[in-house]
């Protein structure tokens, strides 16, 4: 199992040090010292801890739907011709692009600044991990 240390853990959890170090200390989360004797996190434990603690934004649509892979953003950018439009929005800290129809732009009131749900649903996901990790 990997150890985490902690800048890392912050890192991918999209907080400061400081607040891995206080549920640490609050005993939110375990951790463990490492053969340097670095404070470190088990990879499993902070898998588990980010999926128990993810608190997305709210909603803003308050629609139900089967699909799990809802990301809520803001519009940062539209490009759009006659027909096709690309529409770039920043979810947290990931920025997400969708192609769809000049069409739907204008019908969902897409432009900069506005906030919507991304939905994604692939048939493929492709998953990459660090070279000499098994």
């Amino acid at each position: 199992m990997p150890a985490i240390r902690i800048k890392d853990a912050a890192a991918l959890l999209g907080v400061s040090d400081d607040t891995v170090r206080r549920w640490i200390d609050g005993g939110s989360l375990a951790s463990f010292k490492d053969e340097s004797g670095r404070k470190v996190i088990a990879g499993d434990v902070l898998a588990e801890f980010a999926r128990d603690n993810a608190s997305p934004p709210p909603n803003p649509l308050g629609i139900a739907s089967s699909a799990r892979n809802r990301l809520v953003g803001l519009v940062t950018k539209v490009t759009a011709d006659r027909v096709m439009a690309e529409v770039q929005m920043q979810c947290g800290p990931f920025t997400v692009v969708s192609l769809m129809s000049t069409e739907s732009v204008n019908q969902l009131g897409l432009e900069p600044g506005v906030v919507a749900v991304a939905v994604v649903k692939a048939t493929t996901v492709i998953v990459e991990t660090p070279a000499g990790t098994s």
